[in-house]
């Protein structure tokens, strides 16, 4: 074991600049490398990456990471390619020409980690590569999606379970941030974990303290908590129209701040996540578009002005907050109207059976797609144009979509960006007399070469064409005129860049009048986002608890231990009397009781002549707890002559 150790922490050190594993990290990374199917449920800031990244590394083969999110794979790929490590990513906007490129390379070998969306594993293409590569582990990112207990349920990773059959030696490391008990059983049953190491990091953050404000003025209220702790900040709120008018808000009181939504081009959302990242803008005002895969250690305070859907997502946001290890705030603004709001929401997120099939339809009519068209096709996609065009109320066309997302029929991808991409058809020699025969083209290949080299022809290069303009002395509208040339007589493959919204159908277009809709599944998924929203609702609402116990139990974790840093538990301290004064009160009321029966709590204060103090209930409160003191439904008091 103590080889195995040495090669990973070096490996860690060497390419991540980590001198060491977290506890839990390394017990997963061990499990993993030694070839056991494992699942690890580590909350946000635990270093799940690193779980499959380091076995991935220190292994002969290619590492297979499933994960649904576009963003964070092109993430991850940047990562890894900044650190020597050849990674590349299979995700919508990529022609079917390049897709094919990519996994030929990663049976060649050379290629360490394949990045692809669940939806992919179910086409012939991606299929016929895969049983010819030399894999040496199966990573499933966001392994909730795979069950229907999950908050973000995504059908297509049942198709996991079926590829294993083509590497049945290889083994599966499922991660996930947050799980329920039911969620973490369908995990490994869906996965189909064979006597799988568990390892659970406890949901528990002793730096991090909750705290709820029930206020109606939340920007009066942020501003001041923003007053009070400096550093840092991310502030979430629902729409993309109000990152921007609280930003703008924010930028006239004289703080440094930058709205991040989904509708951003690429380039302005990568320019604002680095000026944060620089620590040169302090507060980021987002959607929950913002945060996945960001590792920034020295957030200091999370805000939320609008209620999360459910309290896996609250803590996953919440929890960027403090990665550093350095106390931290998460703090919820929220009133009774949110409360309402966010039950009513909950009860339109899967609309009629029948809106579904209409919107099917509409999309169907919006692309020109005829009934058993080819899937897997991605499309440019704005909700506003299509909801307009079909006179579609948008928020119930949204949550149409997402139904029809997780039923396996198309994927949405709002975030989208993707550089333009370049590649050579032809050989060496052939584009030698294309550069002869067509002497306007020539600085352009020439220049081409120079900077991406002989790789140009064996695999897909992003290119800038500002920079490769300038360096050929053409102007940029010259240069793309000359790649599109190229790419007509089929001597280059390129794609211009995108930045809008993609829409991929991922099955053959359906009849939308028998569009095979699971009924039952609907109707769970339905009862299940109204009761995540109900128990979201008690997390801000309730104070009774811990908030940290809160979060631990509905994880089903057991704990019986305070936080002592939550605003309840803050407020538990405040309302202690010293250990003398305390012992003297409750003395006190013993002795009331003893004389007086059964007594109010306004007629038990009056007789004690002491005011009805935050401390005092306390300690009345303890009394009834200990059972020396009992309590009527009618609210009077009187003393236990059992105890």
């Amino acid at each position: 074991m103590a080889a195995i150790t040495d090669q990973l922490v070096s490996l860690l050190k060497e390419v991540f600049g980590w001198k060491e594993f977290r506890p839990v990290q390394k017990q997963v990374v061990e499990a993993v490398y030694q070839g056991v199917d494992t699942l690890a449920i580590l909350p946000t800031g635990g270093g799940k990456s690193l779980c499959y990244q380091v076995p991935g590394l220190a292994k002969e083969g290619i590492c297979l990471v499933i994960s649904p999110l576009v963003a964070l794979m092109k993430d991850q790929v940047d990562y890894l390619k900044a650190r020597g490590v050849k990674a590349v990513a299979l995700h919508s906007g990529m022609s079917p020409r390049e897709i094919d490129t990519v996994l030929d390379n990663c049976i060649r070998g050379g290629v360490k980690f394949l990045y692809l969306s669940p939806e992919r594993l179910k086409s012939e293409l991606f299929v016929a590569r895969f049983k010819q590569m030399d894999l040496n582990l199966i990573a499933v990112d966001e392994a909730h999606c795979i069950s229907q207990w999950g908050y973000d349920f995504r059908p297509a990773y049942l198709e996991i379970a079926t590829i294993r059959a083509y590497h049945p030696k290889v083994n599966v490391l499922a991660l996930t941030a947050s799980a329920t008990p039911e969620v973490e059983q369908d995990i490994r049953e869906k996965l189909q974990l064979k006597q799988p190491a568990t390892f659970h990091q406890s949901f528990a953050r002793k730096n991090l303290s909750y705290s709820v404000r029930l206020v109606e003025n939340k920007l009066e209220k942020g501003l001041e908590i923003l007053n009070r702790i400096p550093g840092s900040a991310i502030w979430y709120v629902r729409t993309r129209q109000a990152t921007q008018q609280l930003a703008k808000q924010l930028q006239q009181l004289g703080f440094s701040a930058a709205a991040y939504h989904a509708g951003m081009t690429g380039s302005d959302r990568s320019a604002k996540q680095e000026s944060w990242k620089a620590n040169q803008v302090r507060i980021m005002v987002s959607t929950n578009a913002f945060g996945m895969g960001i590792d920034k250690p020295d957030v200091r305070v999370v805000l939320h002005s609008d209620l999360p859907e459910n309290l896996e997502s609250y803590y996953q946001e919440a929890g960027r907050a403090g990665r550093d290890g350095q106390k931290a705030y998460a703090v919820l603004l929220t009133n009774a109207q949110d409360f309402e709001q966010l039950l009513d929401r909950a009860a339109l997120v899967y609309p009629p059976i029948e809106f579904l099939r209409r919107v099917y339809q509409c999309l169907a009519n919006y692309f020109q797609l005829a009934i058993g068209t080819q899937s897997l096709r991605s499309y440019d996609f704005e909700l506003s144009d299509f909801s307009n065009t079909y006179q579609l109320p948008v928020l119930d066309t949204f949550y149409a979509l997402k139904v029809l997302e997780e039923e396996g029929m198309l994927a949405l991808n709002e975030s989208f960006f993707a550089p333009s991409r370049a590649h050579f058809l032809v050989n060496p020699q052939l584009l030698y007399e294309v550069q002869i025969q067509h002497a306007k083209l020539d600085p352009v290949i020439k220049i081409l070469l120079r900077t991406y080299g002989g790789n140009l022809f064996s695999e897909y290069f992003n290119i800038q064409e500002a920079k490769l303009a300038k360096a050929a002395g053409l102007s940029e509208v010259e240069l793309t005129k000359a790649l599109l040339q190229l790419a007509k007589m089929e001597v280059l493959d390129y794609e211009p860049r995108k930045d809008r919204p993609q829409l991929t159908f991922l099955t053959e277009r359906y009849d939308a009048a028998t569009l095979p809709l699971n009924f039952k599944r609907i109707t769970l998924r339905r009862e299940l986002t109204l009761h995540k929203a109900t128990q979201m609702v008690a997390y801000a609402h309730q104070s009774r608890i811990c908030r940290t116990q809160f979060i631990q139990t509905y994880f089903g974790e057991s704990c019986d231990e305070d936080c002592g840093v939550c605003d309840y538990c803050v407020a538990q301290k405040k309302a202690r009397l010293p250990l003398e004064a305390e012992n003297k009160f409750k003395a006190q009321v013993l002795q009331t009781l003893a004389q007086g029966g059964a007594l109010s709590e306004e007629e038990l204060f009056a007789s004690l002549q002491k005011p009805a103090s935050a401390a005092h209930l306390n300690c009345l409160r303890q009394l009834v707890e200990e059972g020396k003191v009992e309590s009527s439904e009618e609210g009077n008091y009187k003393l236990n002559v059992d105890a």
